[in-house]
Order: C-alpha cells, then sequence, then structure tokens
C-alpha cells in the first residue's frame, strides 16, 4: 500500500493514514452501494474457512465432503480478490510506488497529475476487462461446471466485471477532483476500449507505450496497472491474444494453494488486532529477562515470530511498535537504536512459517509448502542473530534506570505470562502440527489457523466484537486482493518472458560469462539486493524466481536453498527506499522523520547482507531440516 506519510508520537496506535492515492469519498447513496464489494469480499473469505474445514471433519466421518471443495475454494477467492480489489481502490490500498510526482507541487497541480495516473489506469483496465470477457467467452462455450451445478463461467465472470469496475472508478477519480460532470468518467475507459479495437490488428509503439507507463508510474498509478499495461502491450506487439494476460490472472489466483494466503493473513490481522501482541511480548519479556539485552532479544525474536503470522511486516510495526519502544527504553535503550530494532526485526518473519512469502514461493517454484517450512527455520534464527549481533543493536547501552531491574523475570512471572498466552502460542502448533503430521492440506491446514485466532480472540478472549470480525474480514481481503492483481499482472508479464526463450538465453550467457558457482551466488546476492531495494516482493517473486530458477539450477543449486537465499536478500527491500514499507511505517508510528529512520537501520541491512552470504554459501542450513525428515 502506499506509505504513510504522517507522523505520530512514539507508544500511540496511529489513525489509519490516507494514501496519496485515496479516492475521494463519493455521495451518501452512491457509497452504500459501494460497499457490496466488501459484502462480498468478506463472504468469499468467510466461505473460505468454513469449506475446508467442513471437508476435513466430513472427510473421515461420512467418507466424502462438499462437492469439488478444493476447486469450490479457489474460486472462492477468485472472488475475494476482485471484491477486495475494489475495496483495496476506494480506501486508497492499492499498492503504488509510493512517494509520486503526484505530491510534488501545489495542491492543483497535485490534484491534475493524481488525474492523469488514475485516468492511465483506468485505460488500462478497460482493455483488461475486454480481454478478460474474451477469456470467459471462450469458458461459456466449454460449459464446464464448478460445485452443484453452477456453471464456472459464472464465477469467472468477475473477471471482466471485476476490471470494469476497477476502470469506471479510477475514471471517476480525476472527475470528482476537476469537479466534472460523471459522464466525463466514461470518456477515458470507452475511448481506451475503441483504440484497442480499432488498432488491435497493427504493431503498436511499443517504445513510446513502455515510456507512457513508466511516467504513469511515477504519477503514482497503481503498479497492478502499470504491469498489467506493460503485458498487454507486450502481447499485443507479438500479434498473441489479449486474453493471455487475464488467463494468468486467473491461473494464479486459483491456484491449488494460494487459498493460504488470505486466510493466514486473515489468521495474522486477528492476532494484530487483539491483546494477542501484548500477551506474547509480556512472555517474551519475561523469558529473556527485563535488562537490556533480555529485552532486546525478546523484541527481535517477537518481531519475527510476528511478521510471520501477520504476512507483513508494516503490520508487525503497527501492532508491537508502541509495546516494545517503551520497554526497550524502560530498560535503558537508547530510542534511535530502539526504533532501529523494532524496524529491522519486523522485516526478518518471512523466512518463518506459515509467513505469506515463503508459501507463495512454494507455489511458483513448486516445491511441498511443508519443505520450505522446514527450510526457513534454520536460516531465520541466524538472520537474528547476525542481525542483533553484526547489526551492533547488542551494544552495552546505558545503566539501567532505578527500579527498572525489579520487573519480575523468575519462573513465576514467566508461568504466568505463559498461561497468559497458552492460546497464542498454540497456534503454531495448529498451523504446522496439522500439515506436517499430514491430518490437513495446506489450505485445509490455513482455513485451521485462522479459525483458532477468531475462536481464541474472539470467544475465549472476548477481544472482537462482531463489528471488529466483520472489519477483519474487509481488511483481510483488501490485503490479499490489492496483492493479487500485482502477482496475477506480474504472472503475464513473466510468462511472455520465459515464452520469449529469455530465461534459456540467460543461463547460456551468464554460464560463459559467470563459470564460478562461488561467484556466481556472491553476484546473485548482490543483484537480489538491488531488486530488493526496487521491488515489492510479491512482483519480485512472481516475475523474478520464473526466470531465475532455471539458472540457479543450471548452477546445481537447490530450489529449496534459492528460495530461502532469494527471500532473505528481500529482507532488505523492507528497509531501503523506495520500496522499503518498513521505513514509512516506523516514521508514522513513531513520530520520527524517514531520514531519521533510515538511518537507523542502515547497520541492519549491512547484517543482513552479511546473513544473505552466509545462507549462500552454506546450503545445508536450508535443506538440512527437510532432508533430515525426509529420510
Amino acid at each position: 500500500m502506499s506509505a504513510p506519510t504522517e507522523a505520530r508520537p512514539a507508544g500511540v496506535d496511529p489513525a489509519p493514514v490516507p494514501a496519496l492515492n485515496a479516492a475521494p469519498r463519493p455521495a451518501r447513496g452512491w457509497a452504500r452501494a459501494e460497499r457490496v464489494d466488501e459484502l462480498l469480499a468478506a463472504l468469499a473469505l468467510a466461505l473460505m474457512v468454513a469449506v475446508p474445514l467442513i471437508e476435513l471433519a466430513a472427510r473421515p466421518l461420512l467418507g466424502a465432503g462438499v462437492d469439488n471443495a478444493a476447486v469450490l475454494v479457489q474460486h472462492l477467492g477468485l472472488l475475494m480478490t476482485m471484491a477486495g480489489a475494489l475495496a483495496a481502490e476506494r480506501h486508497g490500498h492499492l499498492t503504488t510506488l509510493g512517494a509520486s510526482l503526484a505530491g510534488w507541487g501545489a495542491a492543483r497541480h497535485r490534484a491534475l497529475l493524481q488525474g492523469l495516473a488514475d485516468a492511465g489506469a483506468a485505460a488500462v483496465c478497460a482493455v483488461l476487462a475486454l480481454a478478460s470477457w474474451r477469456f470467459v467467452a471462450s469458458e461459456m462455450a466449454a460449459a464446464q461446471p464448478l460445485a452443484y451445478g453452477v456453471p464456472l463461467w459464472w464465477v469467472q465472470a468477475a473477471l471482466p466485471l471485476g476490471f470494469a469496475l476497477l476502470a469506471l472508478k479510477l475514471a471517476l477519480r480525476p472527475a470528482r477532483l476537476q469537479g466534472l460532470s460523471r459522464l466525463w468518467v466514461l470518456a477515458v475507459p470507452l475511448a481506451a476500449l475503441a483504440a484497442t479495437l480499432h488498432f488491435e490488428a497493427a504493431t503498436p509503439p511499443f517504445g513510446a507505450g513502455a515510456l507512457l507507463l513508466g511516467l504513469l508510474l511515477l504519477l503514482g498509478a497503481p503498479v497492478f496497472a502499470v504491469l498489467g499495461g506493460l503485458a498487454l502491450l507486450l502481447f499485443w506487439s507479438e500479434a498473441l491474444p489479449l486474453a493471455s494476460v487475464p488467463l494468468s490472472h486467473y491461473q494464479i489466483t486459483v491456484n491449488a494453494s494460494l487459498p493460504a494466503l488470505p486466510l493466514y493473513t486473515l489468521a495474522g490481522l486477528v492476532l494484530a488486532r487483539s491483546g494477542a501482541a501484548q500477551r506474547l511480548s509480556e512472555l517474551f519479556v519475561a523469558l529473556f529477562g527485563g535488562g537490556t539485552r533480555g529485552t532486546v532479544i525478546a523484541s527481535a525474536l517477537l518481531c519475527s515470530g510476528f511478521t510471520a503470522f501477520t504476512g507483513g511486516s508494516g503490520v508487525t510495526i503497527l501492532a508491537l511498535g508502541g509495546l516494545l519502544l517503551p520497554l526497550l527504553l524502560k530498560a535503558g535503550y537508547p530510542e534511535r537504536r530502539g526504533i532501529g530494532l523494532v524496524t529491522s526485526a519486523s522485516a526478518l518473519g518471512v523466512l518463518l512459517a506459515p509467513s505469506v512469502p515463503l508459501i507463495l514461493y512454494a507455489v511458483i517454484a513448486r516445491v511441498p509448502i511443508g519443505d520450505m517450512f522446514l527450510a526457513g527455520l534454520l536460516p531465520a534464527l541466524l538472520m537474528v542473530a547476525v542481525l542483533l549481533l553484526l547489526g551492533g543493536f547488542l551494544r552495552p547501552a546505558a545503566p539501567l534506570p532505578a527500579g527498572a531491574a525489579a520487573r519480575g523475570t523468575g519462573e513465576r512471572s514467566v508461568a504466568r505470562a505463559a498461561w497468559a498466552a497458552r492460546w497464542e502460542l498454540a497456534t503454531p502448533l495448529v498451523a504446522l502440527g496439522s500439515l506436517l503430521g499430514g491430518l490437513a492440506t495446506p489450505v485445509e491446514s490455513a482455513a485451521l489457523t485462522a479459525a483458532w485466532a477468531l475462536f481464541t480472540q474472539a470467544l475465549l478472549h472476548r477481544e472482537l466484537g462482531r463489528a471488529a470480525l466483520a472489519r477483519l474480514l474487509v481488511d483481510a481481503a483488501q490485503i490479499i486482493g490489492g496483492v493479487l492483481l500485482i502477482l496475477g499482472m506480474a504472472l503475464a508479464l513473466t510468462n511472455y518472458l520465459v515464452d520469449a526463450g529469455i530465461p534459456e538465453q540467460a543461463v547460456d550467457w551468464v554460464r560463459g560469462a559467470v563459470p564460478d558457482r562461488h561467484l556466481f551466488l556472491l553476484l546473485l546476492c548482490l543483484f537480489l539486493f538491488a531488486a530488493a531495494a526496487l521491488m515489492e516482493i510479491y512482483a519480485a517473486l512472481v516475475v523474478l524466481v520464473p526466470l531465475l530458477l532455471p539458472l540457479v539450477r543450471a548452477y546445481g543449486i537447490d530450489p529449496l536453498h534459492f528460495g530461502i537465499l532469494f527471500l532473505a536478500a528481500m529482507e532488505v527491500g523492507f528497509l531501503c527506499p523506495p520500496a522499503g514499507m518498513n521505513i514509512y511505517f516506523a516514521s508514522a508510528m513513531f513520530g520520527r522523520p524517514i531520514a531519521s529512520v533510515a538511518a537507523s537501520v542502515l547497520p541492519a541491512m549491512a547484517a543482513i547482507f552479511v546473513g544473505t552470504l552466509l545462507i549462500a554459501l552454506l546450503p545445508w542450513l536450508a535443506t538440512g531440516l527437510p532432508a533430515l525428515l525426509r529420510t
């Protein structure tokens, strides 16, 4: 999502910060109609939780469960994605470049530039709607059933409808900002459709089109629209069907393992918005002691583990920052180093199960999710250790203030804190035990985890009411809807590059230029660090992994090892502008300038690079546990 820019006092949970590309508020009647997307997204996600649980319970008892349950859940994910993306657009949560050219100049000029970005994005969405309709029309002829007599194309129709509504909503933004009639909103999408239909047989000016898309990105257009426009341009230039782009989006959205992403995201949001963070922080501090060093270690481990469940390190900063920074300050830790610790440690959770990037890599690389979960364990612990030792966070701090050492850290304190956090401590056991124990599929395990989080926080702790639960469903759908739009467009772009033979050409060229395996690993780490600074992690996964996998295999590198190496390098992207969202979140959370936060994480970036090199040179860190448990 776009970078928050409003500063807040330290320790205060900030109100949602309006994104630069947030849509102006519509009239009340229109707003009520627009909320249909939130209702549909929440309902689809709730069914994604319920259907696998019904299947899991009915299979051993009745021998059969829900009709075509796996495919049904996958297509519920498609509905949730498109409805969630529409809701994300309205709330300004579609991912952009962050700081854009539209943020410069006077208010009038900013509105004009943002209007141009929105108009360009609306044009791309209109063409995507046309291409999606062609895909759905081809599926209508097949008349394939989904479940209980429902034709599959009924659900697939969410693609053209969703893109058409996105085009309409994006085009409506400049009309509102400039005070124009709503009839003008049809001009840009209709012009894009007319141009596509009229000039489709001609070869488009690729250079000019790519330059225009780059300008739209700098002006603040959503990333998915720029990637989708580039993919459309590439397929169009080769006279290939434009329907290939929405087909790629459909393929990744209904991937067999992908429903685990929104389900784990939902579980993480439940933990983040309840009292779970408070209970876990008290437990970790009790375990490692209330002194400076113990509080630092507890903070690093807690931030890493929490990010694995929340699916976003920014969420971890917002959930834990207000709790951990006061604890660090009370223990005599310098504020700047405390902000750097929380900001950087929150980036390390992507290697721990059940993080969303870990699952997504397994899906793209086609490796078992259980193996990826095991492969990330030792490297994650290594990265935390390297961060603390080489990042300088364990350096001696100021003496403890008077009375600070009196904080209880004995066995009774640990036992009390562990008992208070007993339901949260069981969450990883539910997530990993059901999967690694063979009791559930990856999607069923994710649904079980989401249901466990909802049950413990809403019913046992009674910390989430009906309104909060509904908001959680909608917010999770918004997050995943926006992410999957990027992934679908990025996959279309990747498919084009793969079909063009780019990976094979890269293998031949790199093997000739870099014959040494260790030199290749060093260059790979440098390349991934540069990519992490420029690309959002999910887009990097979908675009780069399929292109790099043939290359690393040519050097004899195990896909598990490469996946952990890739994700370890991507961790620095959370800390490095312009893609370093942790910096923006920390700036808003702690009320400090972005430059100050960025300076506080520089030692952490160097430490993460060293940790990535160690993972590259010691492949057994990633492959050892999966191989051991496989024998």
